[in-house]
């Protein structure tokens, strides 16, 4: 019996006239309406005229999440006095609950993406709800499109609904056609917020992890919810660990249940969270609990402020979820849970004045997420590029790019990025290219169960006590009585009926020569399939034991943990690894251990061979090699290299080290001082001898004894000064200017020839005795340039420095020599040194 009573207070009833005018009117609409007004189960209802008395259609709703998806099942299937299956039924992946007269279907939008490949007319449908669709799923923006192209070329009578609690219904409206928006007005009640940050600073996010500390504060603060607030109290956590974390801290509360909910809770939990309770209940809940479900009996949220959003995976290679502050967005939609019922409060575990700097909307997923399997999609649905499909946003053009490299490498698309037979078939198999390509690639040789097994452990990572070894943690999930294990289990049945074969492929369908284990049936054992589907999936992190780590094919170093079962191994395919904060490498948390054979097979496409003429180690090393990407397979010297690779090296060493290789006497070196302060001081012709104008210029300067040379020692015998005067303007005859310009030495008026020291471009330096100066009116200058006087004692000790000698005598020397006279009596210290005669002796060798 229709449970009508429950039906008549829900707000979005209000809503259904005008819902229904849009519809008949433009066949899509934009629905707006807070969460509980019952737009997930009251509007579909309607619609599929199970209740109101409409005509009679096929609906099908699309969730974002599995616990959704049955969660609204039963729940319309309550409304309506009946059992799941009958007149509402769900599919979700790997269980289908659908009897033969169901007029509502709900399902997630990955299952939906496959069932419009299969069947790009939806045949049988005659309204698809796209729910929650401000959470702005990768999977539900791909549908939105897909089903876009469907109306606009094969079923315009198709109905399109796009539902939200919060969205950007303009955009939407937009997307859709230009849309009608129909707004429900929801029901409620203030909610007071309470602003509870740790006392002291805690640790931010890094990838999953979350400070232990903020974790025992969130437990901290649902204890004092309890203590001063009535009625029961939803946590929100980021993942399902820190969910398992906080319970244990809250374990032993008198009188208080404490439950989880998230994807992986077992049905009965979800339903009995769903359904209420006679106590009181801290129910601890990841984000699914934001919109997607509504918790009866909740009067107090406490929020820990996290989010889990997918990001490019790079220690995986795919996508998955990383911890990130949750956005404003979702902060009010996890306080409107406390206001449903009744007035309520939130606890907010961070400050009033961080909440002004948190992002406005959690980021599209369609940004920031790795597009591998969307860009399978698309080619599977004739638009590689994407570039006619209606997206809210476009995909970037580099994760694309990526995207389409992957797919080629592992045979899904052609060139063009057309999918052939072999990508059609991954695309349905309902998981990340890379692991399909290794389930279809891996079953003839390990054996379609073992690879069922292996991909299955993959696509949701095992719990961290199953270990770091991927057979080992096999042989666990199948001892495993745990949820994990269930759940593994489920998986590994429904891809061994996805494996089964069909036909031919467009690829190689298992690696071929020393990859191969010694029968087809799967007989080489767990080890020897863990190995090759994880090689298979994962080709660029094949990695070979080298100096107490692991070097990969990609060029990552990675180091395995204590107590690894990996270790030893010669060859490993790492499936999965994170980088530690603070480390200069990865380190493996899963992985297993391989053969060189099944490494060469399954990196294939990074195989190559050939000479290698380089700089290295402080000399030219030529080999020929024979490598996986960044790995050495092997290494033989190469006797005979070219004469224009080995320049190249000798080149790039002299890039890395510097000019010093040469020979440089003092007069080379003084040589290129001088030329470098003409430069400085003249411009053109003189050359400019820096570091970069030399390695550009080194046809001009250095040849022919670097095209002789072929090793360091041989640098060490060219002539720096011999080959620099090759750089002098000797065509334009200015080169027989250069000791007149900037001379080695000059004369003072004692006669005497001074080296000048030209270290510094700007100012050469003249360091010469006060009394060899004794005379003259003025300081030298050397092209145009006054140079800086040194003026030294007898005993050849700094005494002035001067650019102005003739300042000097008037005013700077009266107290020099007044110290220099008490300190050198025996030498001529005249009062006026402009008109006395230099000289470079004392007074009695004067008098002779």
């Amino acid at each position: 019996m229709i449970r009508q009573d429950a039906l008549d207070v829900l707000p979005v009833r209000d809503a259904l006239p005008a819902l229904g005018a849009a519809l008949d009117e433009r066949g899509t609409a934009v629905l707006v309406a807070p969460p509980g007004t019952g737009k997930t189960t009251l509007v579909p209802l309607v619609l599929a005229g199970l209740v109101g008395g409409g005509p009679a259609r096929r609906v099908v709703v699309a969730e974002p999440r599995r616990i959704a998806a049955r969660a609204a099942a039963r729940r319309m299937a309550w409304l309506l006095g009946e059992r799941t299956g009958e007149s509402v039924g769900y599919t979700v992946r790997g269980e289908r609950v659908v009897g033969p007269r169901a007029r509502v279907e709900v399902v997630t939008t990955g299952v939906l993406l496959q069932r419009l490949q299969r069947d790009q007319e939806l045949t049988g449908v005659d309204v698809v709800v796209l729910d929650e669709c401000h959470e702005r799923h990768l999977d539900a923006d791909t549908v939105a499109a897909f089903l876009l192209d469907v109306r606009a070329a094969l079923r315009p009578e198709l109905r399109l609904v796009a539902a939200s609690a919060t969205t950007d219904a303009q955009g939407w409206a937009r997307l859709l056609g230009d849309a009608p928006v129909v707004e429900a007005a929801g029901v409620s009640h203030p909610v007071e917020v309470v602003w509870a940050p740790p006392a002291r600073p805690v640790r931010p996010p890094h990838g999953m992890r979350v400070d232990p500390v903020l974790l025992t504060h969130v437990a901290s603060v649902v204890r004092r919810a309890l203590a001063e607030r009535e009625g029961d109290v939803l946590c929100f956590l980021p993942g399902v660990g820190e969910i398992t974390r906080v319970a244990g801290q809250l374990g032993g509360l008198p009188g208080v249940e404490v439950l989880q909910v998230h994807g992986r809770a077992p049905a009965a939990v979800q339903d009995a969270v769903l359904s209420g309770g006679t106590g009181r209940r801290v129910v601890l809940a990841t984000a699914v609990a934001e919109s997607s479900l509504t918790v009866p009996g909740v009067r107090v949220v406490v929020d820990c402020g996290l989010a889990r959003e997918p990001r490019v995976d790079h220690a995986r290679g795919l996508s998955a979820l990383t911890t990130v502050r949750a956005s404003q967005a979702a902060g009010r939609q996890r306080a409107g849970r406390a206001g449903r019922e009744a007035p309520g409060a939130v606890y907010r575990c961070w400050t009033e004045a961080e909440d002004g700097r948190l992002p406005r909307f959690p980021a599209p997923e369609i940004k920031v997420a790795d597009l591998t399997a969307f860009a399978l999609q698309a080619a599977c649905w004739g638009d590689p590029d994407a570039s006619g499909l209606a997206l809210l946003d476009p995909p970037p053009s580099g994760a694309m790019a990526a995207a389409r490299g992957v797919l080629e490498a592992i045979g899904a698309v052609d060139a063009a990025g057309r999918a052939g037979e072999r990508g059609v078939r991954m695309s349905r198999l309902g998981l990340h290219p890379r692991l399909g390509r290794a389930l279809l690639d891996a079953a003839p040789s390990a054996g379609r169960e073992r690879a069922a097994e292996v991909v299955a452990l993959l696509s949701e990572e095992p719990p961290r006590e199953y270990g770091d070894d991927l057979a080992s943690a096999l042989r666990a999930a199948r001892r495993g009585a745990d949820g994990y294990a269930a759940r593994w289990r489920t998986e590994v049945r429904r891809l061994r009926t996805a494996a089964a074969p069909r036909g031919s492929s467009d690829g190689p369908a298992r690696p071929e020569g020393p990859g191969r284990p010694a029968s087809a049936d799967g007989s080489g054992g767990d080890d020897r399939a863990a190995g090759l589907v994880a090689a298979l999936a994962f080709p660029e992190r094949v990695a070979r034991a080298q100096g107490g780590s692991y070097l990969m094919v990609s060029g990552t170093r990675a180091g395995l943990g204590d107590g690894s079962g990996l270790r030893d191994a010669p060859w490993i395919a790492v499936a999965v690894a994170d980088r530690p904060v603070g480390s200069g490498h990865a380190r493996v948390r899963l992985g297993a251990v391989i053969d060189e054979g099944v490494a060469r097979a399954a990196a294939s496409a990074l195989h190559g061979e050939g000479d290698e003429v380089r700089w290295a180690d402080g000399d030219v090393v030529a080999r020929r090699v024979e490598r996986l990407g960044a790995v050495e397979l092997t290494v033989r010297p190469l006797r005979a290299a070219g004469r224009g690779a080995v320049r190249n090296a000798l080149l790039t060493g002299l890039r890395e080290e510097g000019f010093g290789l040469l020979r440089w006497s003092r007069d080379a070196e003084v040589l290129r001082q001088r030329l470098a302060f003409l430069h400085h001081r003249l411009g053109d012709p003189w050359p400019d001898v820096s570091d970069d104008a030399l390695h550009a210029r080194v046809d001009e300067w250095l040849e022919p004894e670097l095209g002789r040379a072929s090793r360091r020692a041989e640098l060490g015998r060219i002539e720096a000064g011999q080959a620099l005067n090759r750089l002098l303007p000797w065509a334009s005859g200015q080169a027989s200017r250069l000791d007149e310009l900037a001379p080695e030495r000059v004369e003072v008026p004692s006669g005497s020839r001074i080296r000048v020291d030209y270290a510094d471009p700007e100012r050469p330096v003249l360091a010469v005795k006060v009394q060899e100066m004794f005379g003259a009116r003025e300081s030298p200058s050397l092209a145009g340039v006054p140079v800086l006087v040194h003026l030294l004692s007898p005993a050849g000790r700094p005494a002035a420095v001067t650019s102005d000698l003739a300042s000097f005598w008037k005013d700077g020397y009266r107290g020099v020599r007044a110290e220099l006279r008490g300190r050198y009596p025996k030498h001529p210290w005249p009062e006026d040194p402009v008109t006395a005669a230099p000289t470079r002796h004392t007074k009695a060798r004067l008098n002779r």
